[in-house]
């Protein structure tokens, strides 16, 4: 009873009383979550700071409450200023760059061959095949297990150290893929007693595509193996592709250890059909790998198969007497065809030079990659000139049958006559003439009158015309009507000719001549100086001679005083620092130094396949100018005189100025030296014929080999084209040349003329001599 009393004076009370407790609950949590504990060790731990500073203060909690203190501390920061520390750039690394353009790009060489031979037939068959082959390819490298002491002349020759015959192809494998795998594309093995037509394997691989996995030669049959295996025939050869040795790389030790077989050409063929899965084919892409199996004591001229003749290799050879017999067989086979297509070509050029120039260039241009869309209108001529600013836009005249609207007096129109009159009707007809040859016999026309006349002078093709004329055209049935007709004519500068160019190539040895006199010694340190920088550094194809002038009396004395001794000694010290380097020198004792004289000597102590370029001790030779010398210079066909660069006086074209290190090619440094004729590119033969046609003329009068120099004697003597252009590349510094009075007035004219053109540009000289009359006149 007392329970229930109780009870039910709680009950209104209740809930009070149970939110008060929860609330006590709740904050007695919270309390413990945010003010954590802040002692260790007795002392009171620093708060979390946020910023790496250690003089900043840290976040605070958003729920905390800050303090007088924290509030002091925050009022007394300060900001600091972090000074800039610029990064440290490394020195970048130097660049390499290839010599040729092939290595850079990873242009590889199309073919490598290798022979297997044994020590008892390298220097018999291994011999033979060297000779036959050699120099068709351009590598060639024997694989043998065991070697005599002494290895045929000429021949590269790798061996393994065992006779064991899987072991040797396993072994050469390996050493193509570890020296090779990365020159060449195509791999061809042959053993020594096959004969190898050389030029037929190059153009075979040379139409192969290169990715492809290739194993091609003779297939055949495994063994008491798959009916549908092959592997190729080791007898007549093998080509394997780069793609398929990269493949088969990583399980070359897998083979050595898993395949057993007796030939060295089935253990190959086993290794590529497991690891890389492909079979000897003989013929890929529609092209064939011909073979022929060559009988005992046979007769190679009396074998009359055709599959003999298209033959890329044959096998056995017994001995090297047959296998030059096979060879002198299929040199005169190749000849035989290569005789043919000449026949063939000839037929077809003599046809062909009979036709117009232009029919010709219209005929060529059906073959090009674009086909006529190439060629230019009119077909041979020049493309219009093509102005760079409005400055240079060409005017056209215009004019009628009667008056022409562009005068000489500057009047708007005048009367059109003379040259002019001609010139006009004569351009009227040809065009008249044309159009009647091009409808004809459909239309006939007749010319009514020219309703506007338009022409130009374009420097780079000649006169242009555009003509709107007024026509009467007549068909078959005599009906006729009048049409407006416009056509555009060219005038060329000269008629079209074809002239055929020999081939020329870059890599022709260039020996350069350099004549020094007495005078010239104190130069040589600078010539060096350039030579060395463009041409020993580079290795530039080049060999470069001195020629050492001396007068009598300084050849008398040259044992106790020998002027060119500094010179000398320069030259000994640049071929200590480049050891591959040899310079030779030549003397000479003359009273009056001819070129002519200077080169009969020079001539003679050289191979006639030999190309010279004479220069001077002031003239800056680089590689630029060498390759122009090479293309430019056409053995028994063109000879080279370049125009170079020749500086004006420092003094004059940079007056109360510094002179720059280095001077541009520009109007106001310097001119294009046409009076003299010193530098020039000739080769040894042209030089030696053109002197053999001038000996008549030198008996009767000694004295013109001084009067000449070698310019005037191949333009006065040779039949070879005399080619004379500037020549940028080649700059010459400043320097007043001496001109010798004992040389022919011709000569000595045009060395005073150079001295006087090389002063300094004509707005140069005036304001001297302005400046000049204005301090006389102060």
């Amino acid at each position: 009873m007392r329970f229930s009393m109780f009870i039910s004076l709680l009950r209104p009370i209740g809930p009070v009383i149970i939110g008060i407790s929860l609330g006590f609950t709740l904050s007695l949590l919270s309390v413990n979550w945010v003010e954590e504990s802040c002692f260790l060790n007795g002392k009171a731990s620093e708060e979390i700071r946020l910023s790496q500073d250690g003089n900043s203060k840290g976040a605070r909690r958003p729920n905390s409450i800050s303090t007088v203190k924290d509030m002091d501390a925050e009022e007394d920061f300060e900001p600091r200023i972090v000074p800039y520390k610029p990064v440290q750039q490394s020195k970048p690394n130097t660049l390499f760059r290839a010599k040729y353009i092939s290595t850079e790009l990873g242009i590889r060489e199309r073919l490598f061959v290798g022979i297997l031979t044994s020590k008892s037939t390298i220097n018999t068959l291994g011999v033979a095949v060297n000779r036959t082959i050699s120099h068709h390819l351009n590598t060639v490298v024997f694989f043998t297990g065991m070697r005599n002491r002494k290895v045929p002349h000429g021949m590269f020759v790798v061996t393994h150290g065992d006779e064991r015959l899987i072991w040797n192809m396993f072994q050469t494998i390996k050493y193509i893929l570890e020296h090779y795998i990365h020159e060449y594309d195509w791999f061809y093995l042959a053993q020594d007693d096959t004969y190898t037509e050389a030029d037929r394997i190059k153009q075979l691989v040379a139409h192969l595509s290169m990715d492809r996995e290739l194993y091609m030669g003779s297939p055949e049959e495994f063994i008491g193996g798959e009916m549908e295996r092959r592997y190729c025939y080791g007898g007549f050869g093998y080509i394997l592709s780069r793609t398929l040795l990269l493949r088969l790389k990583p399980f070359l030790e897998n083979c050595r250890n898993d395949i057993l077989s007796a030939s060295p050409d089935e253990w190959l063929g086993r290794c590529i059909i497991d690891y890389a899965d492909t079979n000897c084919v003989d013929e890929h892409e529609g092209l064939q790998y011909y073979h022929y199996e060559m009988g005992k004591n046979s007769d190679p001229s009396k074998e009359d198969n055709m599959q003999f003749k298209n033959a890329l290799t044959v096998h056995p050879v017994s001995d090297p007497e047959q296998m030059y017999r096979l060879h002198k067989h299929f040199t005169e086979i190749e000849l035989q065809r290569t005789y043919d297509e000449i026949e063939k070509l000839q037929r077809y050029f003599i046809s062909f030079h009979l036709m117009d120039p232009q029919a010709e260039i219209k005929n060529v241009s059906e073959v090009a990659y674009d086909g006529n869309r190439s060629s230019q209108w009119p077909i041979g001529i020049n493309p219009p000139f093509e102005p760079k600013s409005r400055f240079e836009v060409l005017r056209w005249d215009y004019f009628t049958e009667e008056q022409v609207y562009s005068c000489i007096d500057g009047f708007p129109k005048c009367e059109l006559r003379g040259i002019d009159r001609l010139d006009v009707a004569d351009v009227i007809e040809i065009a008249m003439g044309e159009l009647n040859k091009k409808y004809k016999p459909v239309l006939h026309l007749k010319k009514q009158q020219l309703i506007n006349g338009y022409r130009r002078f374009d420097p780079t093709r000649g006169m242009e015309y555009t003509l709107d004329l007024q026509l009467e055209v007549v068909n078959q049935k005599g009906r006729g009507r009048s049409i407006t007709k416009r056509v555009h004519l060219v005038r060329p500068l000269s008629r079209i000719e074809i002239i055929p160019m020999p081939y020329v190539t870059e890599a022709t040895r260039v020996h350069i001549i350099l004549p020094l006199n007495l005078k010239d010694r104190d130069y040589v340190n600078h010539f060096l100086e350039v030579f060395a920088a463009n041409s020993f550094e580079t290795s530039e194809n080049t060999i470069l001679t001195f020629l050492f002038i001396y007068d009598p009396f300084e050849a008398q004395q040259v044992n106790q005083n020998d002027i060119f001794a500094s010179v000398k000694t320069q030259i000994n010290a640049y071929e200590r620092k480049y050891p591959t380097v040899k310079i030779p020198w030549i003397s000479v004792k003359t009273e009056t130094p001819s070129q002519i004289k200077f080169m009969d000597i020079i001539s003679k102590k050289h191979p006639v396949d030999t190309l010279f370029f004479i220069t001077n001790v002031n003239t800056n030779v680089n590689s630029e100018f060498l390759n122009r010398c090479r293309m430019n210079s056409i053995n028994n066909w063109q000879v080279f005189f370049p125009i170079h660069f020749q500086d004006y006086n420092p003094d004059i074209a940079f007056h109360n100025q510094e002179p720059p290190p280095a001077v541009d090619l520009v109007k106001d440094a310097g001119h294009f030296d046409r009076s003299l004729f010193e530098e020039a590119c000739f080769y040894n033969t042209d030089y030696m014929a053109t002197r053999t046609r001038m000996a008549s003329d030198v008996q009767e009068n000694e004295e013109i080999l001084e009067t000449l120099d070698i310019y005037d004697m191949f333009v006065r003597y040779s039949i070879l084209h005399v080619f004379r252009a500037v020549e940028p590349a080649l700059h010459q510094k400043y320097r007043y040349q001496a001109c010798n009075p004992r040389l022919s007035e011709d000569i000595y004219h045009r060395c005073v003329q150079s001295n006087l053109d090389g002063l300094g540009a004509r707005s140069q000289l005036a304001m001297l001599l302005f400046e000049q009359e204005q301090g006389n006149s102060t």
